[in-house]
């Protein structure tokens, strides 16, 4: 009892006091905070809960053969206060049945039957899966027996389906290479302010999951390699004694190793020469696993140091036909990204034991495994590496729900992507890679789907209202608290916010209290306006008075902003305004500078840099 009163009482001074000025709070959220399982300083309340499973998952596969056979069990726990009567089963590859709705790729080649149910059973009892509905990627299912709060219930399913031709982000690469992604059912989330996930997959969006533990295992024949999220458990039983021997060397190495070469696969001395050999990884805490295999494919590996208080040390991988020139250097674009994103930004030690990078088609990021595309410029493919593997903190280290808030996990990809780009490139080329890719698109067109407000949910956008609200305005909007905080305390509060949340799964009002609990300020008005109106930028110089320069935003977004001044004599000066600025008035500010050493100004500009302006003609002042 005494614990419900000093949450309530905490409610209500955190309400008057930090957070005066109230955002916009959706019904369902509104609840959580009543029922106590979300707290309004941004910490998960006294009552969160989320629920588990443990995945025990075995898949079959002989390419060229394009049929996957699975069978797997689910012990699906219920952490949740409600009795659940109907779970939902999530077959994600039936978005490759004719007829689903789709955002994405819907040529023939990527038509198949998706996913075909051979049995079920729950709690080892035999059922009839069903297959009314209109809606393919997922499926309620009434249980026989009502799962109780803190009970479980064990489900199984054998199933098998084909692959697309049409790859993307899973399929095949080629004919006997194959990366398998969504290739199991799964347990839908069932959260405390959304209840049952219901959102359609149509190709576009990506994904919500829980945190479950998997055991897996992939049978292939002799002569295919397998990659996979996890740890491998088997490797002498399915290596050769010096492929194992190199496998394990290099856990412990800055070294870059062939694990496997390209004479090595053929004159098949890499796998086990058992007619089909099985092998096995374990993943826990994790969102999601997924797989690649290929008998030609070669296998570099290497490690490097994420944490240097305990020197832990994360596996770098990369698997890849040998003739993709840019993969040759992909082990050591990978070492580097988890280096300096475990030390630099986000400057959390990276969570996992490897990171995989597998030539495909798709530019996607997966739990521990990146599927990339291969380019003729290693510069770009590093680039989309790092915004890949930077994936790993936001969503799979924060259980962000991508389909709904897209923006907490595309947005902070693309911001780390820009930080990193930086180190990399330095800040000319990097920022012009930002806005060629993240900004100019977006600005240049007026269309109304360009401004509709970042908190849109993204499961409800498409094309560039959802391109542009998943990955360049957050990230804008992220680097504009960056700029008004300073790096130190928004590192502070960016830990904060990881710190509580990670391994749960925390929504937008999470991630605003607690930046404003941390810095200690109400900046709800920040979050207003970058995330909940139909803002963009556009500065203009309204007039000049003196030392005073009075500045209309006419596109209303707080950003930062540089005054420079131009002399006479041909010098320049220049006076950088955080989004701060912004605080009192959105709409107009007002800018005094001081000429240098009695200088006598020509004109007056002002610079956004990466805040690219959609009408820079009013962004000059002259001289009379």
């Amino acid at each position: 009892m005494m614990r419900s009163i000093l949450y309530c009482l905490a409610l209500l001074i955190a309400q008057s006091t930090l957070y005066s000025q109230p955002l916009y709070t959706p019904r369902n959220v509104r609840e959580a905070y009543k029922k106590g399982t979300r707290s309004p300083d941004g910490r998960p309340g006294p009552n969160y809960w989320q629920n588990k499973g443990r995945y025990t998952i075995t898949i079959n596969a002989a390419p060229p053969d394009r049929t996957i056979r699975g069978a797997e069990q689910i012990v699906y726990i219920n952490n949740s206060p409600d009795t659940l009567r109907a779970p939902v089963i999530r077959l994600i590859l039936n978005i490759h049945q004719p007829g689903a709705v789709r955002n994405g790729i819907s040529g023939p080649d990527y038509l198949t039957r998706g996913i075909q149910v051979d049995a079920f059973a729950e709690n080892g009892q035999s059922r009839a899966f069903p297959t009314e509905g209109a809606i393919p990627t997922w499926k309620p299912i009434r249980l026989s027996k009502p799962l109780a709060p803190h009970d479980s219930v064990r489900l199984s399913f054998d199933w098998h389906y084909e692959i697309s031709r049409e790859s993307n982000r899973e399929g095949m690469i080629d004919s006997t290479t194959y990366f398998l992604a969504y290739f199991y059912p799964r347990i839908a989330v069932y959260d405390d302010y959304n209840g049952w996930d219901r959102i359609d997959f149509t190709d576009q969006q990506e994904f919500y999951n829980d945190f479950n533990d998997y055991t897996l295992t992939v049978n292939v024949p002799k002569n295919y390699i397998v990659w996979a999220t996890g740890t491998l458990q088997n490797p002498d039983a399915v290596l050769m004694p010096a492929a194992a021997k190199k496998l394990a060397a290099s856990m412990t190495t800055d070294e870059i190793l062939h694990i496997a070469a390209k004479e090595d696969l053929a004159s098949k001395r890499v796998t086990t020469q058992n007619a089909v050999n099985s092998w096995k990884w374990t993943a826990g805490d994790i969102s999601d696993v997924t797989v690649g295999l290929s008998d030609h494919f070669v296998w570099d590996a290497s490690s490097v140091i994420v944490d240097d208080a305990t020197k832990r040390r994360a596996s770098v991988q990369s698997a890849y036909n040998d003739t993709a020139r840019d993969f040759h250097q992909m082990v050591e674009f990978g070492r580097h990204a988890l280096d300096w994103l475990s030390h630099h930004w986000p400057g959390v030690p990276y969570p996992f034991p490897k990171t995989t990078i597998f030539q495909g088609y798709a530019d996607m990021e997966y739990p521990m495994m990146v599927n990339d595309n291969t380019t003729e410029d290693p510069i770009f493919s590093r680039f989309v590496a790092e915004h890949e593997i930077a994936h790993t903190w936001f969503p799979f280290y924060m259980g962000i729900n991508e389909s709904r808030y897209a923006f907490m996990d595309e947005g902070w990809a693309t911001t780390f992507e820009l930080l990193i780009g930086r180190a990399d490139l330095g800040n000319e080329k990097a920022e012009e890679f930002y806005k060629q890719f993240r900004v100019n698109g977006y600005i240049y067109d007026a269309s109304q789907e360009e401004d509709l407000p970042i908190i849109t949910p993204a499961n409800v956008l498409k094309n560039q209202a959802y391109g542009n609200n998943a990955y360049g305005k957050p990230s804008l909007a992220y680097l504009a608290m960056k700029d008004m905080l300073g790096d130190d305390l928004f590192r502070k509060c960016l830990h904060a916010f990881m710190d509580r949340w990670h391994g749960k799964h925390p929504i937008p009002w999470d991630f605003f209290y607690t930046f404003n609990d941390i810095a200690g300020k109400d900046m709800n008005w920040f979050w207003n306006n970058w995330f909940f109106t139909t803002n963009y930028i556009d500065l203009a110089i309204e007039k000049v008075e003196g030392p005073n320069v009075f500045i209309n935003n006419i596109g209303g977004f707080a950003i930062p902003f540089d005054l420079v001044i131009n002399y006479t004599d041909g010098s320049t000066d220049r006076k950088h305004l955080t989004p701060a600025i912004w605080s009192g008035n959105e709409k107009k500010a007002q800018v005094t500078f001081t000429a240098t050493g009695g200088k006598k100004v020509r004109s007056l500009e002002l610079k956004g840099g990466i805040y690219v302006d959609a009408d820079i003609t009013n962004n000059r002042w002259t001289a009379p």
